[in-house]
């Protein structure tokens, strides 16, 4: 990033945005250089707060998002600023135990139940519709591993009875409407297996192995436009059926599928020019490893604009896993309009790593994302971002297994990135193994997290604390801690949890 102000001073800087413009298309990030000055420095620990599991702040900063503890309710907040009034000097007392309240900074809007007796809401399940305020949620019944052979379905593949999304309008709770799904597996940890592009939403069944788009609508309604699985065209299943009745009445490869392997199989011929090499080509690299192909399923799928999906296929076992760097995977861009697969990459390809370092913006670009959504620091964005990678890159023992491990973040994982300028790495530097911009749990530390200026090397611009002030706990309980930032205020949730023990919630703002 371009330094636009002359000093690191506050006043400073406010003078320098008086008199001098930044370049077009640059006054954003140079506004943001002001995050250096204005920090979440202080911090009231083990604050007084309602016993909720608090999920994220909503990308436009309106709402914060909680539930029951029971996975039952959900419980929707609004941020406000703390106030309060000294009859002296403020800055030289601490502050009142009022102020010292969960309530003083975030208002309670309301508190509904979503889930029913035998069903349980997803913590990690939320995707959020800013330009209309809507909230989608999921509940579902408990998982079951012996799930009976059903037809359609993937043996290996576990069931859950009914799978619930609902999609609230956060601002009154109102629920407008809810699509369920039953006897199917939904990977709905971290929002995995939905995405959101605009109005668009797409779903994946992994047990069914079907793409479900559906349409919110204006009004509120979940609309399924199209399913991609066994049929890719609205009338392939009523083809199918008229010719299964006069001709063959065998089974057949999914639609889905059946793209994948003439395109496999197009790849392949084009390879070698020779005609008679041909031949002993296919037989090597296509039908030698034919059912291998044949026996790939979907396991992950995103937007790339409103007509191509991006698609992962990988083996069943991998899947189902939470761990799948080492597995062989390929990744496909699937046209909707045309059925075609237009591309295909293996999980090892340098040209696909190429494509991830360069442009990684395009792979969760989403023309509704709020001003702070489109600054979110990457590689393909930031220098000290690309920096980091290619320096893990550099220390990487085999290459091949780097660009495996980061193939596995894709498909990208829709909204599961904080916005908040206090990750933004032109600005600052902290440790990516104790907290990050990535939405996910980590390991808790006894030492307080440095946020160091990239401006100023040797200057620690603030710190955050998960757990108690006096840091005296059992080092031999596992604890991890959660951030929670908010997209543009100086002020975040640390939350830290240990086995057998209460939740400690710790509030950083700027006093």
């Amino acid at each position: 990033m371009v330094r636009f102000f002359r000093s690191g001073n506050l006043t400073s800087r406010v003078f320098d945005r008086q008199f001098l413009s930044p370049r077009p298309g640059a006054a954003v990030n140079t506004i943001r250089q002001f995050y250096e000055n204005l920090v979440p420095s202080y911090t009231i620990f083990d604050i007084d707060c309602p016993d909720y599991s608090f999920r994220k702040f909503t990308d436009d900063g309106k709402y914060l998002v909680a539930f029951s503890r029971n996975h039952q309710d959900l419980i929707v907040y609004r941020p406000i600023w703390l106030t309060y009034s000294c009859n002296e000097e403020c800055d030289s007392h601490d502050l009142p135990p009022k102020a010292k309240r969960f309530d003083s900074f975030f208002k309670q809007l309301y508190s509904i139940p979503l889930a029913s007796s035998n069903e349980y809401i997803c913590k990690d399940f939320f995707l959020y519709m800013e330009s209309h305020q809507f909230g989608l949620f999921a509940t579902s019944t408990a998982q079951s591993n012996d799930s009976t052979a059903t037809e359609g379905a993937v043996h290996g593949v576990p069931s859950i009875e009914k799978i619930t999304f609902y999609l609230v309008r956060l601002e009154d709770g109102v629920i407008l409407d809810e699509k369920a799904f039953c006897n199917d597996f939904i990977n709905l940890a971290h929002s995995i297996g939905a995405y959101l592009y605009e109005d668009l939403l797409c779903i994946v069944s992994l047990r069914y192995q079907t793409i479900h788009i559906l349409q919110i609508r204006d009004s509120g309604n979940l609309v399924e436009v199209r399913r991609i699985g066994a049929f890719c065209r609205e009338d392939d299943e009523l083809f199918l059926h008229s010719h299964v009745q006069t001709g063959y009445g065998g089974s057949f490869l999914p639609g889905i599928k059946q793209r994948l392997l003439s395109y496999i199989f197009r790849k392949t011929w084009n390879e070698v020019p020779d005609q008679t090499m041909r031949v002993q080509h296919l037989k090597k690299k296509f039908y030698f490893h034919f059912q291998d192909y044949v026996d790939l399923i979907i396991w992950k799928v995103q937007f790339l604009d409103r007509h191509h999906l991006f698609i992962k296929f990988g083996s069943v076992d991998g899947g189902v896993s939470r761990s799948t760097d080492q597995n062989l995977a390929f990744f496909a861009v699937y046209n909707m309009e045309t059925t075609d697969i237009v591309s295909l990459y293996q999980n090892s390809s340098e040209e696909l790593y190429s494509l991830f370092e360069q442009f990684y913006d395009h792979f969760h670009a989403n023309p509704q994302d709020s001003s702070h959504g489109k600054f979110i620091s990457s590689q393909s964005n930031d220098i000290h971002a690309l920096d980091q990678l290619r320096a893990m890159k550099n220390k990487a023992s085999s290459s091949s297994q780097f660009v495996k491990k980061m193939m596995a973040s894709l498909p990208y994982t829709c909204q599961s990135q904080s916005p908040s300028p206090y990750f933004d790495l032109s600005l600052f530097r902290y440790d990516e193994k104790l907290i990050s911009a990535i939405d996910r749990h980590r390991h808790c530390t006894e030492h307080p997290i440095k946020f160091i200026s990239v401006r100023s090397p040797n200057v620690v611009r603030f710190k955050i604390k998960p757990g108690s002030d006096s840091g005296a706990s059992d080092s031999r309980a596992k604890r991890i801690s959660s951030f929670l930032f908010h997209p543009f205020l100086p002020l975040a949730l640390s939350i830290q949890q240990t086995y057998m023990q209460p939740t400690v919630v710790n509030i950083h703002f700027r006093r």
